[in-house]
């Protein structure tokens, strides 16, 4: 899959990395590079990126949008029980 098919792909609808790869047919660490770089290049587009970040289920303690994987641990409460993040994309003007 193309970097440039991930925006129809996820056009008003969220998805985890791992559902991504699932469609996709790749490694999570592929489609996480492919994430990162479309990330970047939505700033010269008529899209903007919506991430909603993983998010503990013990503690609450939500990680930074920076993190396109599920972490392993929570560093407050060292829980695993942690929400994935997803990332939606939509129009600027949306």
């Amino acid at each position: 899959m193309f970097r440039k098919d991930l925006i129809p792909l996820l056009l008003d609808r969220e998805m985890t990395v791992d559902e991504i790869s699932r469609i996709a047919e790749q490694k999570g660490k592929t489609t996480t590079e492919d994430l990162q770089h479309l990330l970047k290049s939505l700033r010269h587009t008529a899209y903007q990126a919506l991430i909603t970040p993983a998010k503990c289920r013990k503690c609450d303690f939500t990680f930074g949008t920076d993190k396109l994987r599920k972490p392993s641990k929570c560093p407050k409460c060292n829980g695993t029980w942690i929400s994935e993040p997803r990332i939606k994309i939509t129009g600027k003007n949306s």
